[in-house]
């Protein structure tokens, strides 16, 4: 925790693991009512990255950075916290590197960039990866494919945006049937040009479709949704689908298959690595993010072998890659 040289605000930076690699977590810029807030964001978030990556198959590990703003602040004053948490990073000396969050941008990573070279998810301009959510479609497409093939099935789509619309266009050219939707009325277009049936957000998430794909807000998955849902399995890139722990119990007990939204929806987070911190190659990126379709199928595997959901499998899995990770590094 540091204050800002430049700016005065506090500047909170929290590596949680580097047992299998670098730390890696967004830059969060947000109005707290108390600074010890942004704190608790920061230490929760960082040990969720943690567990997101080592579930995923990622070699890194979990972090965050959390600058709280003040009520009011002026286009001048975030640019020097950008700057100072950039400081902050730098004096890591690469065990941190940050990427976009609730608040910043790609744009702010390139102010980020003059003060340490730890930071990815830059412009294409600047040599970055750009838009993370071409990865984050195929990523979710990859975990769609490991549930079964795409042709000749019914798939609810909840959620046109930018992801969304690219999985739906995706399913559509497969062959698949979709049932789609959206907040927004003018994402009924793409609906109509994939030939997909536009019906309301309640009416998709309980569908007779063979797969559900939150691909909106999260928290969709409550207890009082669960028994109205006709699908077999849900598969999407919506962070936080669960409404709490218990549902992934109740999806289980009714035979639904969960595969977890934050190993789904890694795709992005993936390629941008791969390519900006690990130099990897285009097709050696897209490779790993296709990966994503080979973790899924493990973590079912495992949740039918022992009994479990695949929530606990993908928990287990991450536990038993951290371990392993501290083993190696000798450390405990």
């Amino acid at each position: 925790m540091v204050r800002g040289s430049r700016s005065g605000l506090p500047v909170i930076v929290a590596v949680h693991s580097t047992a299998l690699g670098q730390a890696v977590g967004g830059l969060r810029m947000w109005h707290y009512s108390d600074w010890r807030d942004g704190l608790a964001d920061a230490l929760r978030l960082a040990r969720g990255m943690t567990y997101k990556a080592a579930a995923a198959g990622a070699t890194k590990g979990g972090g965050k950075t959390v600058v709280a703003l003040p009520a009011v602040t002026s286009e001048a004053l975030r640019r020097d916290a950008l700057l100072d948490a950039g400081d902050v990073i730098e004096s890591f000396g690469g065990r941190y590197a940050t990427a976009p969050d609730v608040g910043t941008s790609e744009a702010d990573m390139d102010v980020i960039a003059t003060r340490t070279p730890h930071v990815f998810c830059r412009p294409l301009a600047s040599g970055g990866s750009g838009d993370s959510s071409p990865a984050t479609a195929a990523g979710v497409v990859a975990a769609l494919r490991a549930l079964g093939p795409l042709a000749g099935r019914r798939f609810a789509v909840v959620g046109l945006g930018r992801v969304g619309g690219a999985v739906a266009s995706t399913l559509a050219a497969a062959g698949a049937a979709l049932v789609v939707t959206d907040v927004d009325p003018s994402r009924r277009a793409l609906a109509d040009s994939l030939g997909a049936t536009w019906v309301t957000p309640a009416e998709a998430l309980t569908a007779d479709v063979d797969v559900v794909v939150p691909a909106a807000l999260g928290g969709l998955l409550t207890a009082e949704v669960v028994p109205a849902l006709r699908c077999t399995a849900i598969a999407g890139p919506a962070n936080n689908q669960l409404a709490d722990d218990a549902v992934a119990d109740l999806l289980h007990a009714r035979g639904i298959v969960w595969a977890p939204d934050y190993v789904v929806s890694m795709g992005g987070v993936i390629n941008a690595i791969a390519v900006e911190i690990d130099g990897a190659s285009a097709a050696e990126a897209a490779a790993r993010v296709d990966g994503i379709g080979d973790t899924v199928r493990d973590l079912l595997d495992i949740a039918g072998r022992d009994g479990v959901t695949p929530a606990r499998a993908a928990m287990d899995r991450a536990r038993s890659r951290l371990a392993a990770g501290l083993v190696h590094s000798g450390r405990d």
